[in-house]
């Protein structure tokens, strides 16, 4: 997996604006930004991230979620968990933030090509997938059957509602969605996002997989996927677990030998299985 170059300088943030914040649930939002006057923009690869910086509060890494397709806007989905993020929220249209990146690897999405594509997403690990997603659609041709599987907590926790709906529509994505606790007047499925994946038809011995969520649901869903038959060197996974520099200075985010700002956050399974077992690393 390669990684697009970053700026000449990755510690120094480039000046952005808000131009759309768009609330997609109680506690999740989403974040458009164009680059100040006088400023480019930079090409970023699916699965990338970028270092936020509020001023006067702090930075976070938050994964890219928008298109590859249309570098000039960054899209950045997050949930308002700390201090960093929760300013983000109170953002308006105009307001500044600084960006540094982007880092890390990305979504095998030229690899896959020729295969079936299999997505699992998990609460809001659908926003680093969806700019996977978005390359694999706009090339649609090159790939065998693609499949989306999106499990939420409840209904009111689904990401990107609107454009579900859009991609459900599309012949040529299959989308599944599971919550894990029905309410309202929810009919569709109701089970943890694994469930779906004996269900759906693809092809175990080539398709190439692509998951993202909690690590606990990483884990189940990659032994289902197994199950099925895809090989473990097929299967990618984001892991975006204590990222803080985005550059590897800092030490913040080693998994074992790896350092996931560096290394990952992409990586294929096969590489941290065995850490991804270990409670203490």
């Amino acid at each position: 997996m390669s990684a697009v170059a970053s700026s000449p300088d990755p510690m120094f943030p480039r000046p952005y604006r808000v131009h759309r914040m768009t609330k997609e649930t109680s506690d999740t939002f989403t974040l458009e930004l164009l680059p100040e006057a006088g400023h480019a923009g930079f090409a970023f690869a699916a699965g990338q991230f970028n270092m936020l910086y509020v001023c006067g509060i702090g930075e976070v890494p938050i994964s890219i979620s928008g298109d590859p397709g249309v570098p000039q806007a960054l899209v950045h989905t997050t949930r308002a968990v700390g201090a960093v993020t929760k300013g983000m929220e109170e953002l308006k249209k105009g307001d500044s933030i600084g960006i540094r990146g982007p880092f890390g690897t990305n979504w095998p999405v030229a690899a896959a090509e020729g295969n079936d594509v299999v997505f699992v997403a998990g609460g809001i690990g659908l926003a680093p997938l969806r700019p996977a997603l978005y390359q694999v659609l706009a090339n649609r041709e090159r790939y065998g059957r693609v499949v989306l599987l999106y499990g939420a907590r409840t209904p009111e926790d689904i990401l990107y509602r609107k454009q579900l709906k859009e991609w459900r529509a599309d012949l040529g994505l299959e989308v599944h969605v599971s919550v894990d606790r029905a309410t309202r007047d929810w009919r569709g499925n109701v089970g943890v996002v694994t469930t779906l994946i004996p269900r759906v038809p693809f092809d175990p011995y080539h398709t190439v997989a692509m998951v993202c969520g909690p690590e606990v649901m990483i884990r189940y869903t990659v032994m289902e996927l197994e199950r099925r038959g895809v090989a473990q060197e097929s299967i990618h996974v984001s892991l975006e677990r204590n990222m803080k520099c985005g550059i590897g200075f800092c030490g913040h985010c080693q998994h074992g030998p790896n350092f996931v700002c560096k290394d990952g956050p992409v990586f294929p399974f096969s590489k941290v299985r065995d850490l991804m077992t270990q409670r203490e690393v």
